[in-house]
């Protein structure tokens, strides 16, 4: 399975995209594939060459109508969605696998509003055309409906990152403890690998453990004075200086 860059690196071609719109539908032959693109045949087998050892699409050799040698027949095998958020203050990557399973195993993580559709739907293993269609238009307008959710979160997210980056200038003298303080704030629910900042800010590490002890210092400080709160410790924990009276 391949991560964000990796996906990017491959999905930048045309023509790769174009040959999984089309597989994503139904297998399709090289051959097919050639015809329909109109690319020639070794440019498509190197094309494909490069989802296969991607993991984005897998072959299967099937035996030939008109009794020929076996030909090799491409699908997607892969459910993910690729997230990039661009603008001020914001960027976001991300590279998300879908969840698997039908109607009864996923409602659990669907909206509420689905609740209904996942009762008529149930264990079906067929749809009519007419009915899957009519199902497909209530799933896009809920999609629509939650991608501008998700646009108006990401955008408030945005916002607030304009009104602290300003700040950050306050007692962050250095370049790479700003870099610090925005690494945390990209991500304030996960732990910061120390040692993989201080090696993509070429720095050492124990430079980037003093850096993130000067910012430890300011986040309670700030909680301290911002929100009236005490500041809750162990025994014989040594208080910073800004705490003791």
């Amino acid at each position: 399975m391949v991560d964000f860059e990796g996906a990017m690196s491959i999905l930048e071609n045309t023509t790769r995209r174009e040959i999984l719109r089309f597989l994503v539908k139904e297998p399709h032959y090289p051959l097919q594939l050639s015809e329909i693109l109109e690319v020639s045949q070794q440019a498509v087998m190197k094309h494909l060459k490069v989802l296969e050892e991607g993991g984005f699409v897998d072959s299967e050799k099937v035996p030939s109508e008109k009794g020929g040698p076996p030909r090799k027949i491409y699908t997607v095998n892969q459910s993910f969605s690729l997230r990039l958020d661009l603008g001020p203050d914001l960027f976001r990557s991300e590279y998300r696998t879908m969840p698997r399973g039908g109607p009864v195993r996923l409602s659990t993580k669907l909206p509420g509003e689905l609740d209904g559709m996942v009762s008529q739907l149930g264990t079906r293993r067929s749809i009519p055309l007419a009915e899957g269609m009519q199902v497909l238009s209530e799933l896009d307008a809920c999609l629509e409906r939650i991608d501008e959710e998700r646009d108006a979160v990401i955008a408030l997210h945005q916002h607030v990152m304009s009104k602290v980056s300003p700040n950050l200038n306050e007692g962050l003298d250095s370049y790479e403890e700003r870099q610090l303080a925005h690494a945390l704030m990209t991500q304030p629910r996960r732990p910061l690998d120390l040692d993989v900042f201080a090696q993509s800010m070429r720095i050492r590490s124990n430079d980037a453990e003093e850096m993130m002890q000067t910012l430890r210092e300011r986040l309670l400080r700030d909680l301290a004075a911002n929100h009236d709160k005490f500041v809750a410790a162990s025994e014989n924990t040594p208080l910073p200086w800004w705490m003791v009276k």
